[in-house]
């Protein structure tokens, strides 16, 4: 689904040469479940815009089923995002003014879907435990709420590529798991999911693990094929 070729990204800060990522080269298959996980500042959000194509990158390709995401132009690009992608923003990133049932089906507004999909957001938010905050505004919500609320806006639409940047971060454990819990359905429902985090509890949840250190990768990824060998092995 998608692959990433030898992909390096820089900044400048305060005339600093700063190294996001550094060579990276990986896989991901449809339906893997892929936690990237490292220390902060790794890299591992700067790796999450590349993959949904909104950083290019200063050298290498970033593939989505064969195709250069940034060989494409950019209403191709979005076109993609609007399509494919569901982002995850740990910050959540709500409208205010908006009704927690406006915000989930704000993507379907701007892809210009003319159904209400109101069957599948209840259902959402049903999973997510939400749906009696759905006529609420995000400022009515507590925390783990505006990121349950923000989890079901990426995935409405079917989205086949799921990416979260940290979205148990700012949570209580109850919320994480709920979280955890609806990112391992989503899988199973045939989703590819990447997910950022530095929450230790969560690395054993996906097919593989991605950890970045400095911009590297220090770990190429374990399937979940090979975990299950590992512990079965004397």
């Amino acid at each position: 689904m998608l692959s990433v070729r030898n992909v390096t990204k820089t900044y400048r800060k305060r005339g600093r040469l700063i190294h996001a990522v550094r060579d990276l080269s990986f896989d991901i298959d449809e339906g893997d479940f892929v936690v990237v996980h490292g220390p902060s500042g790794s890299g591992k959000s700067t790796l999450l815009l590349l993959l949904g194509g909104m950083l290019p990158p200063d050298a290498g390709e970033v593939l989505f089923e064969s195709n250069d995401l940034y060989g494409w132009s950019p209403g191709q690009r979005n076109r993609f995002r609007k399509q494919t992608v569901g982002f995850v923003f740990q910050r959540y990133f709500l409208v205010p003014y908006l009704s927690v049932l406006d915000n989930i089906r704000l993507p379907l507004a701007i892809q210009g879907t003319k159904t209400e999909h109101l069957e599948e957001i209840h259902r959402l938010a049903r999973r997510l435990r939400i749906e009696d905050r759905l006529d609420h505004r995000p400022g009515e919500l507590s925390a783990g709420e505006q990121q349950r609320a923000a989890v079901a806006r990426a995935m409405i639409g079917g989205k086949t590529l799921i990416l979260a940047d940290e979205p148990t971060g700012n949570l209580d454990v109850p919320n994480a798991e709920i979280i955890a819990e609806c990112l391992t359905e989503e899988r199973n429902r045939g989703r590819t999911i990447v997910l950022v985090t530095h929450d230790q509890s969560l690395l054993g949840i996906g097919t593989r693990e991605l950890r970045l250190v400095e911009g590297m990768l220090v770990d190429p990824g374990v399937t979940e094929e090979a975990h299950g060998q590992t512990q079965d092995a004397p």
